[in-house]
């Protein structure tokens, strides 16, 4: 099934105000599809984006929300049984979608779908292929869960002959527990990485590798997989493959192997094939999706000393250790990591970016994983890593099992007895007024979350001016 303007199709969205889920319906809107949705939480910058693009919103959930005539119903993943529209929907006998089904069916049809995977690192890969190939002309669609700051949005719906999308592996809907990817129709697969993650709907690595080799399962013979050559978890889901592989890495066995490595600050050096590149990013993980960025390019036969060109003019992402302002020279970064692989990354990374100054991490356990206690030892190492650390309470601390919730008086507990300064925040307010005081000139603050976090970020800038 494909676009057709001429359609009078009428789509209702439940959950409309996602990020995802906006872009997708803006797109249906301005291709002559009649939009309707709803949502709990409706407020800015999304419901200023809907209303931009003349989408009538419904604040909260009714069956009354439904039109009588509706078509299609996308019903959005944090939707659950329970619901009212949702209830009307299966009672009414409405036909319905998730949306990765929806973006399937009416947007990656006929396409040369890139889906880049994997535990870490999406976000950041998509963007580099998506700056890459923006760079070199093919203007291609985009569904990124970031928003490249060379292009100024993470959704984009183009004449392309190319989607980059970023594969979660995170289930479907209620309705379809199914990884996300799998619905992706992937031609160009990236695999950055494979790890433990989203505890709430997977028991053990192994049912994670299990779903990624059902996604590769479904890559033609005329497609090809970029993997992780240094990560033998990711190396393993690829064996029965029947595209070929592409291991991309710093070990032998790599057939993109990264080699003259040199890590500074705000910038790093490698070279691919005899080929020198420039990254004005920090962190050895930045340099590894730059290469899997890179190993893309090069299959699109984009022209290498572009590629090497549009490398060294990569902007970076929003929200991935992005410097949200400076006062009384103290910094405060913004990033969305959350789980201990990534936060030990970025930790790292402004280390090196900042080797002079006192690193303070401020630590929100909002994701599914991160709620619970079963990499709690793994972040305690990752957190240790910085000067001070304060962390909140643990959101909604109802929905997390009975004897999985993650212990932060523990965690703060063993930082404090590794000789770090460490703390408990029982909102963004109290961290902002317990921290405040503790800082000098010269120290950088990072927030590591993958939520809003109450405004913390600017709320720390405001209370720094008056410091």
């Amino acid at each position: 099934m494909t676009l057709n303007k001429n359609k009078n199709e009428h789509f209702h969205f439940i959950g409309i105000c996602g990020t995802a889920m906006g872009s997708v319906a803006a797109a249906l809107q301005n291709r002559g599809y009649t939009i309707t949705g709803s949502d709990q939480n409706v407020y800015p910058p999304m419901s200023d984006f809907l209303i931009e693009n003349d989408i009538n919103v419904s604040v909260g959930h009714d069956e009354n929300n439904i039109p009588d005539k509706v078509d299609l119903v996308v019903i959005g993943n944090a939707m659950s049984r329970g619901n009212v529209e949702v209830e009307s929907v299966l009672n009414r006998k409405i036909p319905y979608t998730s949306l990765p089904e929806l973006i399937k069916r009416y947007f990656l049809q006929g396409k040369r779908n890139i889906v880049i995977t994997g535990t870490h690192g999406k976000t950041t890969t998509s963007s580099i292929i998506a700056h890459l190939l923006n760079d070199n002309g093919l203007n291609p669609n985009l569904m990124i869960g970031g928003i490249p700051l060379d292009i100024g949005k993470g959704g984009r719906f183009t004449e392309s002959e190319f989607f980059v999308i970023e594969g979660d592996e995170y289930d479907t809907a209620f309705f379809d527990k199914r990884s996300k990817f799998v619905h992706y129709m992937p031609e160009i697969v990236v695999v950055n990485n494979i790890e433990f993650d989203h505890a709430d709907i997977f028991n053990n690595i192994e049912e994670i590798k299990l779903s990624f080799k059902r996604m590769l399962n479904i890559v033609p013979e005329n497609g090809i997989v970029f993997v992780n050559g240094d990560d033998n978890d990711a190396v393993e889901v690829t064996e029965n493959c029947r595209a070929p592989v592409i291991k991309v890495g710093a070990n032998d066995n790599c057939d993109f192997k990264i080699e003259n490595l040199n890590l500074e600050s705000f910038n790093s050096s490698f070279s691919i094939k005899e080929n020198s590149y420039k990254l004005p990013m920090d962190g050895e993980f930045n340099v590894r999706n730059a290469a899997m960025a890179i190993a893309v390019s090069d299959f699109l036969k984009i022209d290498q000393q572009n590629i090497i060109e549009s490398v060294s003019k990569f902007s970076g992402i929003a929200r991935r250790q992005e410097l949200r302002g400076e006062e009384k020279n103290v910094k405060v970064i913004d990033d969305f990591g959350h789980h201990p692989t990534a936060i030990a990354a970025t930790i790292g990374a402004l280390k090196q970016r900042y080797p002079d100054s006192k690193i303070w991490a401020i630590f929100e356990p909002r994701s599914n994983t991160s709620r619970r206690n079963l990499l709690q030892s793994e972040l305690e190492d990752s957190l240790s890593q910085a000067d001070g650390v304060f962390i909140s309470e643990v959101p909604n601390p109802e929905k997390v099992p009975d004897g999985e919730l993650l212990d932060v008086e523990s965690v703060i507990e063993n930082l404090s007895s590794r000789g770090k300064e460490a703390f408990i925040g029982l909102s963004s307010n109290d961290i902002v007024n317990k921290l405040i005081p503790l800082t000098s000139s010269g120290d950088t603050i990072v927030v590591l979350s993958n939520g809003g976090f109450g405004g913390i970020h600017e709320k720390l800038l405001d209370a720094l001016k008056v410091k």
